[in-house]
C-alpha cells in the first residue's frame, strides 16, 4: 500500500472544516457549487462522480482522488465504472495519468475492503 486513502479522505474532511472557520464565505461558496454540480440533473451523481474522478486523475489531486473514489462508491459506482473512469483518464492524461490512475485503482481497493469490514461489523 502506497498511500492511506481513507486516512487522506478522513484529514481532508477535518481540514476542510476548518478552513470554513477561518475563510467561511469562500467554503461555503464551495460547498453550494459542490452541491449543486453533484446532484442528480439530466446525468447522475454517479455519472457526475465519475467524470470528477476522471478530471482528478489527470489534473493529478491526490486528495481529489481520495474525494472522488469514496464519493463515486457512495453513488452507487461499481468497481468496473471506476476502473473503467480510470481508463479514460488514462486515454486522456497519459503516462502520468497511468500513475495517478493506479492510486485511484488502491484508492477503490481500499474502500471496498472498509466497505466489507463495515458491513460485516454491523
Amino acid at each position: 500500500m502506497i498511500k492511506d486513502h481513507s486516512k487522506r479522505y478522513h484529514a481532508l474532511t477535518l481540514s476542510m472544516r476548518e478552513l470554513g472557520l477561518k475563510i467561511p464565505e469562500v467554503m461555503s461558496g464551495f460547498s453550494a457549487l459542490h452541491k449543486a454540480s453533484i446532484t442528480d440533473g439530466a446525468l447522475s451523481a454517479k455519472t457526475k462522480e465519475l467524470i470528477a474522478l476522471g478530471i482528478a486523475i489527470t489534473v493529478r489531486c491526490d486528495g481529489c482522488i481520495a474525494y472522488h473514489v469514496h464519493d463515486a462508491l457512495s453513488s452507487g459506482a461499481t468497481s468496473q465504472e471506476i476502473l473503467e473512469t480510470i481508463g479514460v483518464a488514462v486515454l486522456m492524461g497519459g503516462g502520468p495519468a497511468v500513475v495517478y490512475g493506479s492510486e485511484a485503482m488502491e484508492a477503490l481497493e481500499q474502500f471496498i475492503v472498509l466497505e466489507k469490514n463495515e458491513t460485516t461489523v454491523q
